[in-house]
């Protein structure tokens, strides 16, 4: 099933973005939520420990590195979130201007316009009928 909330919609005469897509920004927030809960217990640890028995320090090497990995894998996630944006609108700027034909053959023509959505991709023909690219839909 294809979700609703475009990421954006190519027509033959270009792209045209919308501003984001609401998994995106969804998945970014809850990583941002999961880094600064991350400090905040690190901080709270620091502040509230026992300045007579202090924190072993291969503990707090052990936690500041951990500290250092959620930070890069936050960078790592939104690095690829990029890159399979990019690659969705190049898939989806690919097939205009192409005959498609569905997998049973019942639906085909020329695609006019492609919206790409969270989960796909919808080609809209010159007939006006709409088609899922997806596996099994040939592109001539």
């Amino acid at each position: 099933m294809v979700d609703t909330s475009a990421v954006g919609s190519a027509t033959s005469s270009g792209y045209m973005p919308s501003v984001t897509a609401a998994d995106s920004t969804k998945a970014t927030k809850d990583a941002t939520l999961n880094y600064e809960s991350f400090l905040k217990l690190l901080v709270a640890q620091m502040k509230n420990q026992d300045p007579t028995e202090p924190m072993d320090a291969t503990q707090q090497m052990a936690q500041l590195a951990t500290f250092s990995q959620v930070e890069q894998t936050i960078k790592t996630n939104k690095n690829l979130e990029s890159m399979l944006q990019r690659t969705s609108l190049q898939e989806a700027n690919s097939v205009i201007g192409r005959t498609v034909v569905s997998n049973d053959g019942a639906t085909s023509g020329v695609v006019k316009e492609v919206t790409l959505y969270n989960d796909g991709i919808v080609a809209t023909l010159d007939s006006g009928k709409k088609l899922v690219i997806g596996p099994g839909v040939t592109v001539k």
